[in-house]
């Protein structure tokens, strides 16, 4: 496959130049080694601790592990050898030229304890995920997604639009760089097998999961709710696991990079917020799969047909964060008058309110509760925004705009 050029590059960069130790994590299969590979300057040595025999040394001889594999080194799935970490800082902290170490890792779980406790100060940690649109469509020099009128008018001028078929036919495809050139019928076989590995490597290798089979049907019941407030109690009765192994389960999906939470928004001048987070995939060609829907049009036409779109903005949103070496200060709002916002922007002290239809034509009903923010939060309402199945962006009023889903 020719290689895609990926937005996360100029920060990998960036941090190389700065930090000693970079570090990519992110889900398994979405390119983080060869994002790596594709910004080095100068060769430096590759090792995978995927491979048992590199695995065993870095676990039992650290120290001849790096002697062994001299910085400049890439050292893939490093979370397989935590042992690594001290000496990593160790060798840092004698030497501190930029850019020697580069990791990457699976399993943030594992991962963030050991970094937090021996490489703070030393480290840029950046995310990485599935392609992004832009990075689809061969413009991955992207700004992280804020609907103001200087972004709409960027996208304006370098976005084409989609249709709907075309939408949902992104959106049943997912975002993993292995299907990105594959055909359909090979849909099925990449994301079983993706399936297979994930639970086999990363959550079977986790003493908290005991029963792979009832973490598989978590994560269909999980992804029938994409888009929705959490539930712990629900989810485990059709789980049929206590509440507490669902919250455990579902930080292991969280940590994995496979799901995000998005918080309510809330302050203290109310207590009328609703508290529980909502959940969404970052991989909306996964949810597709885990729920059983075989095609794009069935997904377009079914009944989750809109939270699986709400889900695709939410997860494109987030990765034009990421991918810029960012974490976004993105939350939802609803309260207990059922006023509710869908995704909610905070940036320079202004809440920036966006609405998901998977309409074309929305109107100012579908904006109604924007005014929220200045009348119950009592906080600077910023631009806002409908991002939806629009082909051309359109003022809806003065402060907000229509935006196509194709801008994101």
């Amino acid at each position: 496959m020719v290689y895609i050029k990926r937005t996360l590059e100029q920060s990998i960069i960036k941090n190389s130049d700065f930090f000693s130790v970079v570090m990519v994590t992110g889900p398994r299969q979405v390119g983080k080694t060869t994002v790596l590979q594709n910004c080095e300057k100068t060769p430096r040595t590759y090792v995978s601790l995927d491979v048992l025999s590199n695995r065993n040394l870095a676990q039992n001889d650290p120290q001849l592990f790096l002697e062994r594999f001299p910085a400049p080194v890439l050292i893939d799935e490093v979370q397989y050898a935590p042992q690594l970490f001290p000496y990593i800082k160790a060798a840092v902290d004698q030497d501190k030229r930029p850019g020697q170490f580069w990791l990457t890792g699976s399993q943030q779980f594992r991962l963030m304890q050991n970094v937090t406790e021996s490489l703070a100060g030393r480290v840029g940690i950046l995310r990485l995920n599935g392609f992004s649109q832009d990075e689809k469509r061969g413009t991955p020099i992207a700004s992280p997604f804020l609907p103001t009128k200087e972004y709409i008018e960027t996208k304006a001028t370098t976005t084409h639009s989609i249709g709907i078929n075309e939408i949902y036919k992104e959106i049943w495809r997912g975002s993993y760089p292995k299907m990105f050139d594959a055909s359909d019928d090979m849909w099925p076989a990449f994301y079983d097998s993706y399936l297979q590995t994930y639970i086999e490597r990363d959550v079977k290798s986790l003493a908290a999961v005991g029963d792979a089979m009832a973490f598989l049907t978590f994560m269909r019941v999980l992804a029938a709710r994409t888009g929705q407030e959490l539930n712990y109690n629900e989810i485990s009765r059709d789980v049929g696991v206590s509440a507490p192994t669902i919250k455990s389960w579902l930080s292991i999906l969280e940590q994995s990079g496979l799901v995000v939470l998005l918080h309510p928004y809330y302050n203290n001048i109310t207590n009328r917020m609703i508290k529980s987070p909502k959940v969404y995939f970052m991989d909306t060609g996964l949810v597709a799969f885990l729920v059983g829907w075989t095609s794009s049009e069935a997904l377009m036409n079914g009944a989750m047909s809109g939270s699986i779109f709400e889900t695709y903005v939410v997860s494109e949103i987030i990765k034009s964060y990421w991918y810029n070496g960012k974490q976004p200060n993105i939350y939802y709002y609803r309260d207990k008058d059922k006023r509710e916002i869908d995704v909610i922007i905070e940036e320079n002290g202004k809440l920036h309110p966006i609405e998901i239809k998977k309409k074309s034509t929305p109107d100012k009903g579908d904006i109604k509760n924007f005014d929220v923010i200045e009348n119950v939060l009592k906080l600077s309402r910023g631009h806002g925004a409908v991002i939806c199945a629009a082909t051309t962006h359109l003022p809806l009023t003065s402060e907000v705009d229509v935006i196509p889903i194709a801008y994101l």
